[in-house]
């Protein structure tokens, strides 16, 4: 094939050279370029041909598809392996591309030498992600070991300053920022599940890109195993990010005829700030797979734990209907024998003791007082004092030679790659779910595998989510891992919720959140009012910042409702009626997010796609700065629309240290967007942990 590949989506385009028999490379990924003809594509390819520097390759240095050594690429390769004791260094030509649509290409490589194939599948979605996906096969006769396969994409000399999250239980998603100096910053997570310091995305932009300004490219790989993504800058002038499944040495061999395909990397570029990487990676996300009306939720841990009392459980069912729950999910410990941490996963029966008429006595509560019922299971996991484990001590996961890991919250990890294993917990699920009306399963995964194939156990996971995806199409699913560890857009194939962190403290919960949300979207984010004091911080907050934290996500309760006040009740059920009032706009709308000169001082919401109301939050996570502030800036709107912008009641008051701006004491004002966008409103003088929440509609 003799021809410029060029894909446009609306404000971005990518540009391939395949011209030639070698692998097609890259001329440009970033803004839409406009409408090019064949001369000015080729003109673009030539303008953008450096010239051969010194100590060198004697052709011009480019990106292709799939960099490896024989190119002249001394960066991370996109594809290493071995056959035996040799290593194999590929040296492939285009052999076809495809194009099955506009937005879409198929690069076909070979190297009949090495004995490889590799298919290139690139598109760039209506919402502007870049989507690829490699797959490498073996065609020669001998087996061949897979070191790595990823994709490597192109990021320009201002791209300069790198952005990633880190994180422990409970404290997810914390940022972190370098400037992106000559080689390479590489995030690699070795849990077997994704981790609570999972770099979750690799940003680079423009020097101090913030939310709402600077030019930046993002990578996001959409896979719930080991993973590396990464960002190199080289002397020689060029600059990647890239993404790959951190492959264990031996984990992947492939016999003649067998293929690997890579998981999905996804990737944005925005002129906007990261506001604009959310924005398209939030529409592709709700696209792949639609949600309703997100319900709210009650979750029993943290009011009951693992005291299972039909009694306190229907008391407590009671209460959460009274205020407007929705759906009222029983958690950990309710199968045989698990009255604390240390036994019965991996039998997921009822326990005969606790529950002697099986769950259909609480089920049934549930349903008559018109909420659905939630369960949460653990099926990737087992106890050695089970039932399971003492029958089939095989189906343990353990490492090479056979030990048993380290233990991990007094449980293992069960080989679901062992078909026998895997047979079994789905039968045992499918009983649950064809003896019970059970709407939703909170599935946890509470440890690291530290042994065994991160690679096959990430697999066969997702096949049994999508197994019970298939028979039971209307069951949702909340992917659960000890919190924040697994909160890919992989999983979310299969999963209708993630929870973001173990942590309901409101605080901590404000910025996980924050940043947890650049790659999800609101609805599929968990966040749930917890008690008066944190359970995993001993932190005490007001009602009012517990309230305003968990309206923005996937709304929830984690909290003993029968030892709540009178008036705590009817605060709470006010926040639920403001809930289902705005939660159409909340998770369908578009993310924004203020930068703040005072790190204490944070703004976030969410726009309705037709720009007719938004719903935003200020928020004091700390004394600020100064003693009073201007600046609050309420983004996203429209600039030539007229906006009242007016308090709304989530059912408890808002502390502030004295007298609050004329604006806000006249109960509201009325301004353009585009002086709300750009100057903003003078901010109310917040307590330390406070926040308001305003709702501002277009006239």
């Amino acid at each position: 094939m003799n021809t410029i590949i060029y894909l446009r989506s609306p404000g971005t385009s990518l540009v391939l050279d395949a011209r030639g028999a070698g692998v097609p490379s890259f001329v440009h990924w970033g803004a839409d370029l406009g409408d090019l003809d064949s001369t000015q594509l080729a003109g673009l390819a030539a303008a953008q041909t450096v010239a051969i520097p010194p100590s060198s390759i004697d052709s011009p240095a480019c990106l292709s598809l799939l960099p490896v050594a024989s190119e002249g690429w001394s960066g991370t390769p996109g594809l290493s392996g071995h056959r035996a004791s040799q290593t194999i260094e590929p040296s492939f030509i285009l052999s076809r591309v495809d194009r099955p649509d506009v937005r879409s290409v198929i690069a076909v490589l070979t190297d009949s030498a090495a004995g490889l194939e590799a298919t290139v599948e690139i598109v760039l979605s209506p919402e502007g992600l870049l989507v690829t996906r490699t797959t490498v096969t073996n065609t020669g006769e001998s087996e061949f070991t897979l070191g790595r396969l990823g994709s490597t994409l192109p990021i320009p000399p201002r791209a300069r300053e790198v952005l990633d999250v880190t994180g422990r239980w409970s404290f997810e998603r914390r940022p972190q920022r370098r400037e992106l100096a000559h080689g390479s910053w590489s995030r690699q997570t070795r849990h077997g599940r994704n981790g609570h310091d999972s770099p979750e995305l690799l940003a680079a932009g423009t020097p101090g890109f913030g939310f709402r300004a600077g030019d930046v490219w993002a990578v996001h790989l959409a896979f719930s195993g080991d993973h590396d993504l990464y960002a190199e800058s080289h002397p020689t002038g060029q600059a990647v990010l890239g993404a790959a499944e951190l492959l264990a040495p031996g984990e992947v061999i492939l016999a003649a005829g067998e293929s690997y395909v890579s998981p999905q990397v996804l990737a944005a570029w925005s002129a906007v700030g990261l506001d604009g990487i959310s924005e398209r990676f939030h529409a592709w996300a709700r696209r792949r797979r639609p949600l309703g009306p997100r319900p709210v939720i009650l979750n029993t841990w943290e009011a009951v734990y693992f005291d299972h009392d039909l009694e306190r459980l229907r008391s407590l069912a009671s209460v959460a209907a009274s205020v407007g729950v929705e759906r009222f999910v029983l958690d950990d410990g309710w199968m045989t024998g698990r009255t604390d941490a240390t036994r019965a996963l991996g039998d997921w029966t009822v326990d005969p003791e606790r529950w002697p008429q099986g769950l259909a006595p609480i089920i049934d509560h549930v349903h008559s007082l018109g909420m659905d019922f939630g369960l949460w299971v653990e099926p990737e996991m087992v106890s050695l004092d089970s039932e399971m484990a003492r029958a089939h001590p095989e189906w343990v996961l353990t490492g090479s030679p056979r030990r048993l890991p380290q233990p991990w919250r007094n449980q293992f990890v069960l080989d679901l790659a062992n078909p026998d294993a895997y047979d079994s917990v789905l039968a045992q699920l499918c009983a649950l779910l064809d003896r019970y009306d059970i709407a939703y399963l909170k599935w946890d995964q509470n440890r690291d595998l530290l042994g065994g194939s991160a690679h096959r156990q990430t697999l066969a996971t997702w096949r049994l989510l999508a197994e019970l995806n298939d028979r039971y199409p209307s069951l949702e699913i909340e992917s659960c891992s000890s919190g924040g560890g697994r909160t890919d857009l992989g999983v979310l194939q299969f999963t209708d919720r993630v929870w973001a962190s173990d942590t309901n403290d409101p605080v901590e919960r404000q910025r996980i959140q924050r940043y947890t949300s650049i790659v999800l979207p609101p609805g599929v984010i968990g966040s749930h009012l917890g008690a008066t004091i944190a359970h995993t911080t001993g932190r005490q907050t007001d009602l009012g910042f517990r309230l305003a934290t968990a309206f923005f996500g996937s709304a929830g309760i984690e909290w003993d409702l029968t030892k709540s006040s009178p008036e705590e009740l009817a605060s709470v059920t006010l926040w639920i009626a403001a809930y289902k009032q705005h939660r159409a706009v909340l998770h369908s709308g578009t993310v924004v997010r203020a930068d703040s000169a005072d790190a204490a001082l944070e703004l976030h919401g969410v726009v309705a796609a037709d720009l007719s109301e938004a719903i935003f939050a200020a928020v004091c996570l700390e004394a600020p700065r100064d003693a009073v502030s201007t600046g609050l800036i309420l983004p996203g709107l429209d600039p030539h629309a007229d906006y009242r912008v007016e308090p709304l009641d989530l059912g408890a008051t808002v502390q502030y240290f004295h007298g609050i701006p004329p604006w806000l004491a006249a109960g509201g004002t009325t301004l353009p967007g585009l002086v709300l966008g750009s100057i903003g409103l003078a901010w109310p003088p917040l307590q330390a942990q406070q926040a308001l929440v305003l709702r501002v509609v277009r006239l």
